[in-house]
């Protein structure tokens, strides 16, 4: 039998065999200093997207972009990925979204004051980019209110954000072009 591979990056099988164990684990196990963002990734028609796939790098809280190796751990002996140590903070992070198109990630809040997003997802041929702001910034200040707003999580409670992804629409999220 054929099974799907991670190059295979059209058609409803995309995100198969990228997303690894504790992904969205970026920040230490333990840390009490751990944020929690969590959001959805929503379509066109408002309806959540269940197969997309998110990826997040972001700076340490110091600021730095240096990030540590441990994300992509594998088995030395089956080559299977088994995911972070679980150590070091790695500043990058890859989540699948549930059958209800939700996703979550554990992180530390980052000295830049926001999280790169890479979204992935069927029907686009293109991965798109966004950030994931969680405190004022200059570019913010530079894009129309309504637009920026589109990149500012709201904070539901101490130590958890929410932030929404939609592709398209009104409330169509602002993506970054650095072509």
């Amino acid at each position: 039998m054929n099974r799907p591979t991670p190059s295979q990056t059209v058609g409803p099988f995309y995100g198969y065999a990228l997303p690894f164990p504790g992904g969205g684990d970026i920040a230490p196990p333990g840390d009490g200093a751990a944020i929690t963002v969590r959001g959805h990734v929503y379509d066109g028609a408002g309806d959540p997207i269940p197969d997309a796939l998110l990826e997040f790098w972001q700076a340490d809280p110091s600021g730095s972009l240096t990030g540590a190796p441990g994300t992509l751990r594998r088995d030395p002996v089956t080559g299977a990925v088994v995911g972070r140590h679980g150590v070091d903070f790695t500043g990058f992070g890859r989540v699948a979204t549930d059958a209800d198109g939700h996703w979550t990630l554990r992180t530390l809040v980052p000295g830049t004051g926001y999280i790169s997003v890479c979204v992935f997802a069927r029907g686009l041929l293109h991965h798109l980019f966004t950030r994931i702001y969680l405190r004022p910034d200059a570019f913010l200040g530079s894009l129309p209110p309504q637009r920026g707003r589109t990149l500012v999580a709201t904070a539901e409670r101490e130590g958890v954000y929410r932030f929404d992804i939609h592709l398209q629409g009104e409330k169509e999220t602002v993506f970054l072009d650095f072509g």
